[in-house]
């Protein structure tokens, strides 16, 4: 495939983490963050953020930084279709966007070829799941679906990712567990911050 550009989505507000960014959290000796980043950026051509508020806080990650374009932080979908509208300008050459959670440490390093192969095998889009579980945040989606999403979003009410990836037409990728760990686990509760740790401090 062409280049592919990247968005990570970390602009929710981690209520049950106690409020602000979730991303900046520490985590095995840097952020949440540092840990998504350092699997990214490998598998794009280049990398935004998609989080709201004072961009300056993720200065030093050096990502443009992407706010929602429609209001009262309507979710995960705002963010995607921000990447969506950003990408054709920042990879002149891209077909399609990649998109990462920003709460997932320790996701595939093949994540994108391999969605990127169904792709090119003839689904219109692609999205990951482990465990029989959909994991639609982690996707390849088509930047001509972007009319398709705000559409959608701003006339038709659309908000949950599940019913994203359903109108684009993304078949699920399944990512089986390694050694017993789910390649897909993310970080939503405290408690879910000390299982990453000890994730992180394992073999491998």
């Amino acid at each position: 495939m062409t280049p592919i550009p990247g968005i990570v989505l970390a602009g929710g507000r981690a209520r049950r983490m106690g409020g602000g960014d979730k991303v900046l959290l520490a985590l095995a000796g840097a952020t949440i963050l540092d840990h998504v980043l350092a699997l990214a950026r490998p598998q794009a051509a280049v990398l935004a953020l998609s989080a709201n508020g004072d961009p300056a806080r993720f200065a030093r990650f050096r990502l443009r930084i992407l706010a929602d374009s429609l209001p009262d932080y309507p979710g995960p979908l705002a963010g995607l279709l921000a990447g969506l509208e950003w990408a054709g300008a920042a990879v002149p050459a891209a077909t399609h966007l990649a998109s990462f959670a920003g709460d997932t440490p320790a996701f595939p390093r093949d994540l994108v070829d391999r969605l990127a192969a169904a792709v090119a095998a003839g689904a219109p889009a692609a999205c990951a799941e482990s465990g029989g579980r959909l994991h639609p945040v982690f996707g390849l989606w088509p930047l001509a679906a972007a009319r398709q999403l705000r559409r959608a979003m701003v006339e038709d009410g659309l908000r949950r990712v599940e019913d994203w990836v359903r109108l684009a037409g993304a078949v699920p990728v399944a990512f089986p567990a390694d050694a017993g760990r789910d390649p897909l686990f993310n970080i939503n509760r405290p408690e879910d911050l000390a299982a990453a740790e000890a994730m992180l401090a394992g073999p491998g």
